[in-house]
């Protein structure tokens, strides 16, 4: 799958709520309740992310913020798996 150009990557993000550009990344934060809600989202983005075998980078902090960060490593930017991962994800809010 080969990355997407410039005004791809920027129709597509505008398709999406809440997530935005980061160095050549799709990146969004959550605030949940507490820390067990955070990792119970953490769970369930983890199930997503198996099924389409596509991996985010996920940092927990301030015991309840879930940072995701989504991008095709192996393609050197972004492509299309990373804004329907980002449309599943966006499902479980």
């Amino acid at each position: 799958m080969a990355p997407l150009e410039d005004s791809e990557i920027q129709t597509r993000l505008q398709a999406l709520e809440g997530w935005s550009l980061s160095e050549g990344a799709i990146e969004r934060e959550w605030k949940l309740d507490d820390f067990a809600a955070a990792i119970a989202f953490v769970d369930r983005v983890g199930e997503l992310a198996e099924r389409a075998n596509h991996h985010p980078d996920i940092l927990i902090h301030g015991w309840n913020k879930v940072r995701l960060t989504l991008s095709t490593h192996s393609e050197g930017g972004l492509t299309e798996s990373d804004f329907a991962l980002a449309a599943l994800i966006d499902g479980l809010s």
